[in-house]
């Protein structure tokens, strides 16, 4: 009787070979995955700034008569408006130390400074005789 020859399934080698590239796939996608994660998140960081900024400044102009020596303002993005005090404002910053290639340094963003958890904080200082408003936005550790 003649016996067959037949061939089931893959070689170690074989299998070695597709576990090998998957590998170097994986290898190469994390690091980009990672980027743009923070990427993301220091969009997010902006545009609470920009936000905090723009509800700040219509407070200020709201203000029947606005402080001389300037005033600051706390942002709340749960509820999109300002405080006086960072009281009961919980932390929303989510960019960390790691640059997330986002070249956008709009009102002072720092890309490698370290915002989780924290809150924006508005400063405005009145221009004497009709100069503008110096408006000052950073980032600070909610209370």
């Amino acid at each position: 009787m003649k016996k067959l020859n037949t061939k089931a399934g893959f070689t170690l080698a074989e299998l070695l070979i597709v576990v090998a590239i998957i590998a170097v796939l994986v290898a190469i996608a994390i690091p980009v995955f990672t980027s743009r994660l923070e990427a993301s998140r220091e969009a997010t960081d902006i545009a609470n700034q920009r936000a905090a900024k723009a509800a700040a400044l219509v407070s200020y102009m709201d203000a029947t008569s606005p402080d001389a020596a300037g005033v600051s303002y706390y942002f709340n993005a749960a509820t999109g408006l300002v405080a006086a005090a960072n009281t009961g404002i919980v932390g929303y910053g989510k960019g960390t130390t790691v640059v997330g290639n986002s070249n956008n340094t709009q009102d002072g963003y720092n890309p490698s400074a370290d915002c989780v958890g924290k809150i924006v904080k508005v400063t405005i200082v009145p221009g004497g005789s009709g100069a503008e408003p110096t408006i000052t936005v950073a980032w600070e550790a909610a209370a």
